[in-house]
C-alpha cells in the first residue's frame, strides 16, 4: 500500500520505518522544504541519531505529492500543528483514505480531541482512527517490542489499522472508545511532566507512586465525563503510556519537569529539551477541559498554575497535600480498576 507520514519529527520517521517494514510504499512529509531536504541528503533524523532511513523511503514537503494515490495517512505533528495539518490535507484527501492519528494531545485553544479536528476538516465519511500507547519512538525505531491501541468509533477501521501497523515487534489491540484513548495520550503528558517537577525537587518514590496513581484516576474522571470508558484508562493507552512517559529516560514531559523542579522557567526547560513538550500545551487544555465539563482535576490545576501562573512547585505540592480530607473513590469519582 502507499502510505504518507505527516510529520518528520522522531515518532513520524519511527512510524515510516514500521510501515516499510510491513511492505508499504513510504512517503515522508514535512512542512518545511529545507527540513525535507536535509532528510534527504543526510539520510538521518536528527531526534533518532544513528536510525538510517532508507533510500525507497520518499520524503518531502510538497503536500500533493504526499497525498495523490496513498491508502493510508498517518498524522504525526505536533499537537499545536494537527489543526494547521488537517486543513493542508483536506483539499487532497480521498475519502475513501484511512486517516491515522497518531499525535497525542488535546488543541490548546479549544480543548477539541484531535479525531473531532479532523472529522470536522476532512469530512464526515473519512474513516478516521486513533493511535496511541506506550510508544517511545526511540524503541520503536530500535525494533524493540511495543504495543498500542488503534482506536475508531468503526471497529472494522480500528481492524484495518490494525493490519497495517501490526508484526513481529509491533503489536495493536483495537478499541472503539476514541475518547478513552485520545485523553489517555494527551493526559499523562500532564502527569509525567508533574512527576518530573517532583524529581527535580528531590522527593522520593512515594511522592512519584502517589502523583501517578492519583493521576490516573484524574484521567478516568475526565474520561468518563466525556463518554470515555475506564477500562481503557487501565489499559496500554492510559495506564501502560501513563508508566512510560513518567519512567523513561526517554521522556520529554518528564525531562522538562525535572529542569523546572530545580528551579528554570517552563520556558527555559522547554529550551534546553530542544523538542516539543507536549505535557506545557496539554495542562493549559486539560485545565480549561475540566472547568468546561465540571470535573475537579487538582492534579492538571497545580500543573496549569506553575506552568502558566508562575506559582511555586512545592507550595503547589502542599497544596495538593492540604486538601480537605475525602475517602479515595468519593465525589462521584469512576473507579477505573477492572473487575470494580
Amino acid at each position: 500500500m502507499k502510505v504518507s507520514v505527516f510529520g518528520s519529527g522522531a515518532w513520524g520517521t519511527a512510524i515510516a520505518l514500521l510501515l516499510r517494514d510491513n511492505g508499504n510504499s513510504v512517503t515522508i512529509w514535512s512542512k518545511f522544504e529545507d527540513e525535507a531536504k536535509n532528510l534527504k541528503s543526510t539520510r538521518e533524523n536528527p531526534l533518532l541519531k544513528g536510525i538510517v532511513i532508507p533510500d525507497d523511503i520518499h520524503i518531502t514537503s510538497d503536500i500533493e505529492e504526499a497525498t495523490v494515490g496513498v491508502g493510508a495517512a498517518i498524522i504525526a505533528v505536533p499537537s499545536f500543528a494537527v489543526r494547521e495539518t488537517s486543513f493542508a490535507l483536506a483539499g487532497w484527501m480521498d475519502e475513501s483514505c484511512d486517516v491515522i492519528c497518531m499525535s497525542k494531545g488535546i488543541e490548546k485553544d479549544t480543548s477539541s480531541l484531535f479525531t473531532g479536528i479532523l472529522r470536522d476538516t476532512l469530512g464526515a465519511h473519512v474513516p478516521i482512527a486513533s493511535v496511541s500507547g506506550p510508544t517511545h519512538a526511540e524503541e520503536v525505531a530500535q525494533r524493540m517490542p511495543t504495543a498500542c491501541v488503534s482506536a475508531s468509533e468503526d471497529i472494522d477501521v480500528a481492524e484495518r489499522v490494525q493490519g497495517l501497523l501490526m508484526n513481529d515487534y509491533f503489536r495493536v489491540y483495537t478499541s472503539t472508545d476514541v475518547v478513552g484513548v485520545e485523553l489517555g495520550a494527551a493526559l499523562k503528558n500532564v502527569i509525567a511532566l508533574s512527576a518530573g517537577v517532583c524529581d527535580g525537587l528531590g522527593l522520593g518514590d512515594n511522592t512519584i507512586a502517589m502523583l501517578m496513581t492519583r493521576g490516573l484516576a484524574e484521567m478516568a474522571g475526565l474520561s468518563v465525563r466525556m463518554g470515555g470508558r475506564k477500562e481503557t484508562l487501565a489499559g496500554l493507552a492510559g495506564l501502560g503510556d501513563l508508566i512510560v512517559t513518567c519512567m523513561s529516560q526517554h521522556s520529554r514531559n518528564r525531562r522538562a519537569g525535572v529542569l523546572i523542579g530545580k528551579g528554570m522557567t517552563a520556558q527555559e526547560a522547554m529550551a534546553q529539551v530542544g523538542a516539543v513538550v507536549e505535557g506545557y500545551y496539554a495542562a493549559k487544555a486539560a485545565h480549561e477541559l475540566a472547568g468546561k465539563v465540571g470535573v475537579d482535576m487538582p492534579i492538571c490545576t497545580e500543573a496549569y498554575r506553575v506552568l502558566f501562573e508562575e506559582k511555586s512547585p512545592l507550595d503547589a505540592m502542599r497544596d495538593l497535600m492540604g486538601r480537605q480530607r475525602k475517602m479515595e473513590n468519593s465525589d462521584g469519582e469512576e473507579r477505573w480498576v477492572l473487575g470494580n
